[in-house]
């Protein structure tokens, strides 16, 4: 399968300022991306998603009549279009503003004003998340790989099944949160757990312990998923036993080299 380049893309953005509509188009044109739509407000955004599905929604934090999760959640509840990758450019800091973003499965968050580096990179994620590229493993088959992913929420969970999908990963088990992790894994065997830090009643941290300390699962590997990088968290992180971390948001190609990493050196 030829892979897909950045000419094949269809972009919608999002973006309430003519000026910065104007230098961000620039920047996907010097990118050669194929096709551009742009619109300046949620209702015009929404009106073209119902007539037409992009490959990649880029959008600004806030519009005249809306903001980026409000549009998010729009797309995220609309089974024809839940899926779609979505891409976020912010001037916004503060982590506890952006985790909504980072916890629905965006494909980048990109900083305001960014550069072509950035851009590249968010790009690169997107051809990746939409592309099909089987990961070769010297010890395991993949088709008949058992991955448990773990997060509470429920559109975190599908972006990372989607990603590990497309890596032809197929067999795919859900837990909502540490607690049904473990009692899943009383009832069944996987090959890779792959979990979020911040959970309710048990976190990512206590599931990766249980693991640790069990008979049956003590040798799984373990790649945990977190948007946080204060080092206080990462040494918890890393005293729990876990094989490696991936940052939401959740990039195909680290996560492909992660996995060949983690499984053939089982």
């Amino acid at each position: 399968m030829s892979r897909i380049n950045t000419d094949d893309l269809h972009i919608l953005l999002i973006e309430p300022s003519s000026t910065q509509r104007k230098i961000i188009m620039q920047q996907l044109t010097g990118e050669h991306v194929g096709a551009i739509d742009a619109v300046s407000t949620q209702a015009e955004a929404i009106s073209f998603l119902g007539r037409l599905r992009p490959d990649l929604v880029i959008s600004s934090l806030h519009y005249e009549d809306g903001s980026a999760d409000q549009l998010l959640r729009h797309i995220r509840s609309n089974s024809a279009l839940s899926d779609l990758p979505f891409m976020l450019i912010s001037s916004e800091r503060r982590r506890a503003q952006l985790e909504i973003f980072k916890q629905s499965g965006v494909v980048a968050i990109l900083p305001k004003p960014f550069n072509q580096e950035h851009l590249t990179k968010a790009l690169n994620a997107t051809l990746d998340l939409l592309d099909q590229d089987d990961i070769e493993l010297e010890m395991f088959d993949v088709d008949s790989l058992r991955v448990l992913v773990v997060d509470d929420s429920r559109m975190a969970r599908r972006h990372i099944m989607r990603v590990l999908g497309n890596l032809g990963i197929r067999h795919l088990i859900e837990a909502e949160d540490g607690r049904e992790a473990i009692e899943r894994l009383q009832r069944e065997m996987v090959d890779l757990v792959v979990t979020d830090y911040n959970m309710p009643e048990v976190n990512g941290a206590e599931l990766a312990e249980f693991i640790r300390h069990s008979e049956l699962h003590a040798h799984l590997p373990i790649m945990m998923v977190t948007s946080e990088a204060n080092d206080a968290h990462l040494r918890n992180i890393s005293q729990s036993g876990v094989d490696a971390l991936a940052d939401k948001p959740f990039e195909p190609n680290m996560v492909k080299q992660l996995l060949m990493r983690l499984l053939d050196r089982q």
